[in-house]
């Protein structure tokens, strides 16, 4: 449906899908007088009738079309990334914020963009959270980032002192981004940055980690869960986020068959994410 109203309008399209609920929402903003609301609720009728004629259900659903008030988005959309704090250690914020670090906390500059992870989501702030907790001053720690996304991560990791930094994304988008966000942050020599899918890493890996994160969707965690825990280092931390609270307990319970304790975890919204270590 993305796809056909882009088609009918003329105009990139968002699409949101709720996991849980099961239902998708799709945006699309043009400017006024330029479509007839009458002819583009025709052609979404007959779009989907098409689809349907394909054997495929579509579904319930409704169509709204409604003003926006015109704003200076360029700026307004600014308000809702702010500074985050993370401990004493780490301050995470948009370039444009003006906020000074505390003595002896590292700074990573880091605008939204197409690739997931700002620090604002509860997924990521627990992972950054874990991140703080592990590292100790003077002692080199090494680190993982499955699924890299902006490379927030990675950098903080970096800018805290672990060393080496790997960092890998399946999605060539966000390992640009990443790659760009790393450059922002001078630790282009600091982080090993790739392209990598977690279902083809060997089994038998030639390295291993003090700390793993790996936010992933819940289903990629269970399925590729020795292929992640075999790099982690005895004694190591693995962070897993990324699940729905309604999934923790299977996420969880594939992760200790495999000898793995829960150290801590936390919920919040309809997130859940884990700390685990081997006993």
């Amino acid at each position: 449906m993305g796809e056909w109203l882009a088609l009918v309008l003329g105009s990139a399209t968002a699409t949101y899908y709720d996991l849980e609920k099961q239902f998708s929402l799709v945006s699309v903003y043009i400017e006024q007088g330029t479509f007839s609301p009458l002819a583009v609720r025709r052609e979404i009728a007959a779009g989907l009738k098409q689809i349907a004629g394909f054997g495929l259900n579509t579904g319930a659903g409704k169509i709204e079309i409604a003003k926006v008030k015109r704003e200076d988005w360029a700026e307004s959309w600014k308000r809702h990334f702010h500074p985050l704090e993370i401990g004493k250690t780490l301050l995470v914020k948009p370039s444009w914020s003006k906020k000074c670090p505390a003595q002896n906390q590292a700074v990573v500059i880091l605008d939204p963009g197409l690739s997931f992870g700002t620090g604002q989501h509860p997924t990521t702030s627990f992972c950054l959270h874990e991140i703080a907790r592990c590292h100790k001053s003077g002692m080199a720690r090494s680190f993982l980032d499955i699924g890299t996304g902006s490379g927030i991560l990675a950098i903080s990791a970096a800018k805290l002192g672990y060393e080496p930094v790997h960092a890998f994304d399946f999605d060539p988008a966000s390992v640009r981004v990443a790659k760009e966000n790393v450059r922002k942050n001078r630790v282009t020599e600091k982080v090993k940055l790739s392209r990598g899918d977690v279902t083809e890493l060997p089994l038998k890996p030639t390295r291993k980690f003090d700390l793993v994160c790996a936010n992933l969707i819940s289903n990629l965690l269970i399925t590729q869960r020795r292929r992640i825990v075999n790099r982690l280092k005895p004694g190591g931390t693995l962070v897993l986020a990324g699940i729905l609270t309604t999934e923790f307990a299977e996420v969880e319970q594939a992760f200790t068959d495999l000898g793995l304790k829960p150290t801590g975890s936390r919920v919040e919204n309809e997130w859940c994410s884990g700390a685990f270590c081997f006993p």
